[in-house]
């Protein structure tokens, strides 16, 4: 396959069509997959914010409070007010936020970035990534697949990687079980999360920082005669990790 991060994309802004975009500026084909940073799609749905907008209650002084106690730097409770707003669940409190989404990502802070956002404080995740794939799919002029990308950092590995928070025109992950290894034994529990690793691919040449390239394209890729899943995130019925760390209090 081959990756090509699409250049001479402008700074997005809130109503830009993402689709017409990337293909003023790169030729779509039928079975590629566009795969598109959380950042510009946040952008052009407005999904900027001022810390104004996100006045403290009770928990969020608290948090930034500990938080400042911990790490000996002074904390915006209005940041951790943000976090709150956008979690169904915060999993940890201390030594740093880590917030379940709504639409079911685990990420610090609940992915929001406080970076590389012109005229805000703060830029928030799309509300619902697939939606947000979804219709930039529906915008472009081929049958591609869309991923909507954020980076996030790994448990028990140093650095980030790309990994999807959204994704259309395609299955989540390629379903090896029933399927033998060369050895003829049966696989019981490969499934392989691609659209992850199609989001890690392209962080590779999107790269980060203020010189990134926010989409890149993967073509001649092919999903092969494999069952598909959309199941991207874990039920917490299914998530021991998840609740491990509901059970534990940091203690500095």
């Amino acid at each position: 396959m081959e990756v090509f991060a699409v250049p001479g994309l402008p700074e997005v802004r809130r109503g830009d069509d993402l689709a017409a975009l990337i293909e003023d500026r790169m030729d779509v084909r039928d079975d590629d997959v566009v795969v598109v940073a959380s950042t510009v799609v946040s952008k052009a749905e407005g999904r900027a914010a001022d810390l104004s907008a996100f006045p403290a209650g009770d928990r969020a002084e608290a948090i930034a409070e500990r938080l400042a106690s911990i790490t000996g730097e002074e904390k915006d409770p209005r940041f951790a007010q943000a976090v709150i707003e956008e979690s169904e669940a915060l999993l940890t409190e201390a030594p740093f936020l880590l917030a379940k989404t709504r639409f079911g990502h685990v990420g610090v802070n609940a992915g929001i970035d406080r970076s590389n956002v012109p005229d805000a404080d703060l830029l928030l995740l799309p509300e619902d990534p697939d939606a947000s794939a979804e219709r930039i799919r529906a915008n472009l002029s081929a049958d591609a697949a869309v991923v909507v990308t954020d980076t996030s950092g790994r448990p028990f590995r140093h650095g980030q990687r790309g990994v999807a928070v959204g994704y259309a025109g395609m299955p989540a992950s390629r379903d090896w079980r029933g399927e033998t290894d060369r050895d003829g034994h049966e696989l019981e529990a490969t499934v392989e999360s691609v659209v992850d690793e199609l989001a890690a691919a392209a962080n590779l040449v999107t790269g980060e920082g203020d010189g990134g390239k926010p989409v890149a394209v993967v073509r001649d890729w092919e999903f092969g005669d494999h069952g598909g899943s959309d199941e991207l995130f874990r039920d917490r019925e299914a998530d021991l990790v998840r609740q491990a760390l509901e059970a534990w209090e940091y203690e500095p």
